[in-house]
């Protein structure tokens, strides 16, 4: 498996709109498409929307994601909400016990 730390900068003021629609639109898509979703976080006292997901040909099926007639489909598109991105892949060291 392997897993990317996606840390995004929201707009002032739409933290909840960006966390609803992400809940509701992207979360059970990237499930559909294979993908596991560790986990999801908001940074406190920051509009910084931080998430881990995984899955074992990583580059072909986020590829296959983004060039989806339901990723597509999506209006309006909740990427409005973001400012800013980065995406960075991690190898890790601990498994769960």
């Amino acid at each position: 498996m392997r897993y990317q730390l996606r840390d995004y900068d929201v707009r002032p003021g739409e933290m909840e709109e960006w966390v609803a629609e992400w809940v509701a639109k992207i979360r059970p898509l990237r499930v559909n498409f294979g993908f596991e979703v560790v986990g999801a976080w908001v940074v406190e006292g920051e509009s910084r929307f931080v998430w881990i997901l995984g899955h074992e040909d990583f580059e072909a099926a986020d590829a296959h994601y983004y060039e989806s007639e339901e990723r597509r489909a999506m209006t309006p598109d909740p990427a409005r909400h973001l400012s800013g991105n980065r995406a960075t892949f991690m190898t890790r060291v601990l498994a769960d016990s």
